[in-house]
């Protein structure tokens, strides 16, 4: 497929890789489910990692731990404030050198980690029971993004299978916090060898995708510290718990004035509100029958891409102290910390290689069109095209319901992903015999 730059497959090759992908398709759901069933949660990663460690191992490769150095990372572009410490929760990573290197070398990439699963008596079948329903697996994590690690896993056993290897390095990768700092891609992206390229099988949004674009996110924590009385002096006191929502008043303002025409990156001319600001948690409070003393507010900011993350921090310290000088607030004290994500938004470039070959294998293998998204949420694949010199973009499967109720993938998807990355390695980094 030379338009698409890559390295033409012999025939029979191609025909050996597909008919091998099609071979492990059983294996390649019961790896999700196994993955499924791990609850990856911030902090409780480990399981899971152990599962790729093994799965890295069965294509032949050394598994290694790659650990997130917090303080040799602090001033690293692209760092974000973490959440909780890093020891026990190393990164897993495996690469494959071949015996005379032709083409270009690439990474394939993926998060273990979760978001929390919400109310679990909303789900049709518990989310770490991986449930089969109409061609969809369910679970969390099914589709963001464990199905993606299956496709990485199952495309380089179904080479090997056909009895081939990439001719050039290829990187596998299991990182953690893509759901809340990045770290674990950052680590890995500092601890490897630059490649020419990455890929993430992130899924797409509702359908098979490209992603183009995706906006940065800034992750903030308020603290409001009210003054408290007895609720039948209440109008003597200040409510933390209500003044938090002075702040979210302020802070819709500001996500209104983000979504204007005007401020929006070509990339999301078409997205009448690709910026979103999130109350993700508020906790406070003590007593029913006493004004709130204080109140914690966890905030999202989503960040245009060509709009710097530090400006985002800046804006969001003003609209705080703005807050606090609101006179429903009198004798209140709001305080602001950053923690999580301070990511900066990113462009991947359609017309790059990497791109037009994703494009290009995934017209081959379904006879669709491979569509273009531009993210209203981010991605790790940001630290390699904003920070790595390397040419980066996500493509995987279709997607329902992730980080919200019943999140599942289509099998079918997956399988098609699995095929094109299989083709892509073979045509990007170019095959040689086992």
């Amino acid at each position: 497929m030379p338009e698409a730059g890559l390295i033409p497959i012999d025939p029979g090759a191609r025909c050996a890789i597909l008919h091998a992908v099609n071979d492990l398709a059983e294996d390649s759901v019961a790896l999700l489910a196994q993955l499924v069933r791990h609850r990856s949660l911030l902090g409780e990663e480990a399981g899971c990692l152990d599962a790729m460690a093994e799965a890295f191992a069965g294509l032949g490769l050394a598994p290694r731990r790659v650990p997130v150095d917090a303080d040799a990372l602090a001033g690293v572009p692209g760092f974000s404030p973490p959440l909780i410490p890093y020891a026990g929760r190393d990164n897993v990573a495996a690469v494959h050198r071949p015996r005379d290197a032709r083409g270009r070398s690439l990474m394939l990439q993926g998060h273990v980690d979760v978001v929390p699963e919400g109310a679990a008596d909303l789900w049709t079948t518990p989310p770490f029971e991986p449930s089969i329903r109409d061609g969809r697996l369910y679970g969390r994590g099914a589709a963001d993004m464990k199905a993606g690690l299956v496709s990485i896993i199952m495309a380089c056993a179904a080479l090997r299978r056909a009895g081939l290897q990439p001719a050039a390095e290829l990187q596998l990768a299991a990182v953690i916090e893509e759901e809340c700092t990045g770290n674990g891609a950052l680590a890995v992206m500092h601890a490897l060898s630059r490649p020419d390229a990455c890929l993430i099988p992130e899924p797409g949004p509702g359908f098979p995708a490209l992603y183009v674009a995706e906006v940065g996110v800034v992750w903030a924590w308020v603290t409001i510290t009210g003054r408290p009385t007895h609720v039948r002096d209440m109008q003597a006191g200040v409510n933390a718990i209500e003044a938090a929502y002075v702040l979210m008043e302020r802070l819709r303002a500001y996500e209104d004035a983000a979504n204007r025409a005007e401020r929006r990156h070509p990339a999301f001319a078409g997205d009448n509100h690709p910026i979103n600001v999130n109350f993700g948690t508020l906790e406070g409070g003590e007593w029913n029958s006493s004004v709130a003393t204080r109140a914690r507010l966890g905030v999202r900011v989503g960040v245009m891409p060509g709009h710097s993350c530090a400006d985002v921090r800046a804006e969001i310290e003003r609209l705080v102290a703005d807050a606090a000088s609101d006179p429903r607030l009198r004798g209140a004290r709001l305080s602001v910390e950053f923690k999580g994500f301070v990511a900066d938004g990113c462009v991947f470039p359609p017309e790059q290689p990497i791109s037009l070959a994703a494009s290009a294998l995934h017209r081959e293998v379904t006879g669709a069109e491979l569509r273009q998204y531009s993210a209203t949420g981010l991605t790790d694949a940001r630290f390699y095209a904003l920070y790595g010199g390397t040419q980066a973009t996500c493509y995987g499967p279709d997607a329902d319901n992730i980080h919200g109720i019943d999140e599942s993938v289509g099998l079918d998807a997956m399988h098609d992903v699995t095929r094109v990355l299989a083709l892509l390695i073979a045509g990007w980094c170019g095959v040689e015999a086992v």
